[in-house]
């Protein structure tokens, strides 16, 4: 029967008994090998105990160059061969063929069970043979297969970008990628898609919020004009693996324009999203907005707060940032600090501190406002309050006398209560630093060249005048024509809910009350739904009745 290497090393006198003791507590809470221990432990030399074990199992101990190929040699078979080389690096095993129909290995544990049965799936005709190498040469040739693998993929890689370069600056490529910017400009777009599809790619525009199909492409046209949005946004032109996100600043029919570009692989090729952001916005105002003058009133009485929490609710493209900047350009008047922390900065406004989150190096909303808070602000804007941390802070701002605006994906206003609770912060600190809550949605606007007047249900006409408006209703119809590209509307504006925060209200939240509950509560001290706003823009003709119910439809019963 064999000798355990244990006992073999105390015979020949390489290690004491104490040495195996040690050795053995070490494998029980670290694991491996003995061996391994003992060398770890200084108790032998790796190359003493290599003799050792190449007697014991009756295999070679190996070198490159020497009893196994050297280095490259190494490199361009394991290349060549069955097994994939990465899972040879990453698994620190060698493999060679020193004579047909037989293969040999080594690596960090020759005798892993799992090593020789992937080894054996490959090579099911070979005869396999372990061998033992030390872990210096090891060591310097796996680091060596990493550098030869990496070097191959940068000069392969550099091959293809330099392609994908070329043909991103092709004449054909470069005008046919403007175009679509010029298009998209004078369509008034807020997007543009490039959707790859099977035979073909689709370019197409949300306009006023909706998405129009105005170009389709052969598909092997596609590469190119990836290629060139993601060479001018200044991100990585040859992967296509991973999401990527860039930016453009660039002029279009005479508009200095941001480009927030966003890359996402698909089946068929890169889906590529471009945000549009005109950085001329003379329209940001809250009279332009779509505001009625109670709202406005409103609004601008918040914002002459010294401390609490403003929140603007609604989902994904409702136009909350939008709202905040507006607010936020009003209350500009240079007796305040104001500080705001987004993700990303969609518009620079003037005479406001405003800051780019970096999540990916931990520089996150919440870090942000922890530093805001040493830089004397009066006023502080979070572009969203995403988590429970930073919900924390921005109450705490708000309790430590300073005003702070933020938004919330919630359905309506008074949701955002149950939202802040669900994240967990407790009832009492969610009632006592909000000042009022805002929803919104964006509702089309009748194209002024074809709209006509219109007929209405009698449901509608009570509930307008319910609201008790001191003009005559002028209903309209979108028709649709030249000038509105036969939508029937042109631009946006907005609907909103807003609610001051009162005494009952409070109380309600702090007990945590049903939505439903405080919703009636809200309608019965007179704050009316997004809905009902609505109506009022319907009646003045700016938009249609199935527009609102189409954006409002939570309220639209």
């Amino acid at each position: 029967m064999n000798k355990l290497i244990g006992e073999l090393l105390i015979e020949r006198g390489l290690v004491q008994p104490d040495d195996i003791k040690k050795a053995l507590q070490l494998q029980q809470s670290v694991g491996g090998r003995i061996g391994a221990g003992l060398v770890r432990m200084g108790s032998i030399s790796e190359e003493s105990l290599l003799d050792v074990l190449s007697q014991q199992l009756e295999i070679p101990v190996v070198q490159a160059g020497k009893e196994m190929p050297d280095a490259s040699a190494l490199f361009h078979f394991i290349k060549s061969s069955k097994i994939d080389i990465n899972w040879c690096i990453d698994n620190r095993v060698l493999i060679w063929s020193p004579v047909e129909q037989e293969l040999h290995y080594t690596g960090r544990d020759p005798l892993s069970p799992f090593v020789r049965d992937v080894i054996s799936y490959h090579y099911p005709e070979h005869e396999i043979k372990p061998c033992l190498v030390s872990s210096h040469s090891l060591d310097i040739l796996i680091d060596y297969l990493r550098k030869e693998l990496t070097a191959e993929r940068f000069f392969a890689e550099g091959s293809e970008t330099k392609g994908l370069r070329e043909m991103a600056e092709e004449a054909p490529v470069v005008e046919l990628v403007n175009n679509i910017f010029s298009k998209a400009v004078a369509f008034n777009a807020s997007d543009i898609h490039l959707d790859p599809q099977v035979e073909v790619f689709r370019v197409r525009l949300r306009v006023d919020g909706v998405l129009q199909t105005h170009l389709e492409q052969p598909i092997d046209r596609y590469p190119a004009v990836a290629s060139r949005v993601k060479l001018i946004s200044e991100i990585d032109i040859a992967e296509r693996r991973l999401p990527q996100d860039g930016r453009i600043t660039t002029r279009v029919n005479g508009r200095e324009m941001d480009v927030r570009v966003s890359t996402l692989p698909g089946v068929h090729g890169e889906s590529i999203v471009m945000r549009l952001l005109p950085k001329d916005r003379k329209e940001l105002s809250l009279q332009t907005l779509g505001l009625e003058q109670d709202h406005m009133d409103l609004v601008g009485a918040l914002m002459q707060e010294s401390n609490g929490i403003v929140l603007v609710t609604g989902p994904t493209g409702s136009g909350k940032s939008t709202t905040l900047y507006a607010a936020l350009q009003e209350a500009t008047d240079g007796t305040r600090k104001i500080l705001t922390v987004e993700d990303p900065v969609e518009y620079q406004l003037p005479g406001i501190t405003q800051v780019q989150a970096h999540a990916e190096i931990g520089y996150t909303f919440a870090k942000a406002l922890r530093a805001f808070l040493r830089q004397d602000p009066d006023v502080i804007m979070v572009g969203e309050i995403r988590d429970l941390e930073t919900a924390q802070i921005a109450i705490q701002s708000a309790l430590t006398g300073h005003l702070v605006l933020s938004t919330l994906h919630t359905n309506d206003s008074l949701s955002a209560f149950t939202r802040l609770i669900d994240m967990g912060v407790e009832p009492f600190l969610v009632a006592a630093p909000i000042k009022a809550v805002q929803a919104q949605r964006l509702v089309r606007k009748v194209c002024k060249h074809c709209a006509k007047p219109a007929q209405v249900p009698e449901s509608i006409s009570a509930e307008f005048a319910k609201l008790g408006r001191d003009f005559a209703p002028n209903w309209v119809d979108a028709v649709g024509c030249a000038a509105c590209n036969h939508t029937g509307y042109s631009g946006r504006m907005g609907v909103y809910e807003i609610v001051p925060i009162s005494t009952e209200l409070h109380d309600m939240i702090i007990a945590n009350t049903p939505v439903t509950e405080m919703r009636k509560l809200a309608r019965r001290q007179g704050h009316r739904s997004m809905y009902q706003d609505g109506l009022i823009k319907a009646a003045k003709g700016l938009t249609t009745v199935e527009e609102v119910m189409r954006a409002t439809n939570i309220d639209a019963e």
